[in-house]
C-alpha cells in the first residue's frame, strides 16, 4: 500500500541508524517488520502505542519503541500513538481511570463535587503558610487513590489497545476493499 504524505515524513531506519545515541541499538532497528506499512504492523503499532500511552505517564515513547521492537510491529506508529496522553488529555484520562478503578474496587460512595471542592479549598487555606506540608499530603492522597487509579489505568490501557487494533484493522480492510471495488469498476468500464 502506498504511503500517505504524513508517513513519508517519518524517519527511516537508515536515518535512525545514523543517530549517534542510537548506534548501539542499530542492529535491533534493522528488522523489516518495524518499518512495514501493512495492516498487521500498523494496527499492532497503534495497539502498543495506545497501551503505553494510557498506562504509563512517563517514558512512554521509549517503552513503546522497546515493545514494538520486541513484538515486531511498526515502530514509528507505536511511538506516535503514545501521544494519546498529552497535557490536554492527561487530566480527563486519569480522572476516568480513577472513577473506573473506584467502581471496580467498590471504593467509597460517590461524594458530591461541592464537598470535594470545599474540602480542597479548606485544605489549601489551612496549608497556605506551610510550604513543607505539600509533599507528604500529596503522598497521602496518592496512597488513597493508588489502587483504583492503577486498576483503572490498566483497564483503560488494555481496552484502548484492543479497540485501537480492531479499529485500525477494520478501517484498513474497508479501505483496501473500497480500492479493489473501484479498480474492478474502472477495469469493467475500460473493457466495455
Amino acid at each position: 500500500m502506498p504511503r500517505g504524505p504524513f508517513f513519508k515524513r517519518l524517519p527511516s531506519a537508515q536515518s535512525l541508524k545514523q543517530m549517534r545515541f542510537l548506534r548501539p541499538f542499530a542492529h535491533h532497528l534493522e528488522h523489516h517488520a518495524l518499518w512495514q506499512f501493512n495492516r498487521k504492523a500498523v494496527a499492532g503499532g497503534v495497539a502498543v502505542g495506545l497501551f503505553f500511552g494510557l498506562l504509563i505517564p512517563f517514558a512512554q515513547i521509549f517503552l513503546a519503541a522497546l515493545a514494538a521492537i520486541a513484538l515486531r510491529v511498526n515502530l514509528p506508529v507505536a511511538a506516535f500513538s503514545t501521544l494519546v496522553s498529552n497535557p490536554l488529555t492527561f487530566p480527563p484520562i486519569y480522572y476516568l481511570a480513577w472513577r473506573i478503578g473506584e467502581f471496580l474496587t467498590g471504593g467509597r460512595e460517590t461524594v458530591p463535587e461541592t464537598v470535594i471542592v470545599n474540602d480542597i479549598a479548606q485544605a489549601v487555606t489551612v496549608q497556605q503558610g506551610e510550604v513543607t506540608g505539600w509533599f507528604p499530603n500529596l503522598l497521602l492522597w496518592l496512597q488513597s487513590v493508588g489502587l483504583p487509579l492503577v486498576l483503572g489505568l490498566l483497564l483503560l490501557a488494555v481496552a484502548g489497545a484492543a479497540l485501537g487494533y480492531v479499529l485500525v484493522s477494520t478501517l484498513w480492510k474497508f479501505n483496501v476493499g473500497r480500492r479493489w471495488r473501484r479498480r474492478s469498476r474502472l477495469r469493467a468500464s475500460e473493457g466495455a
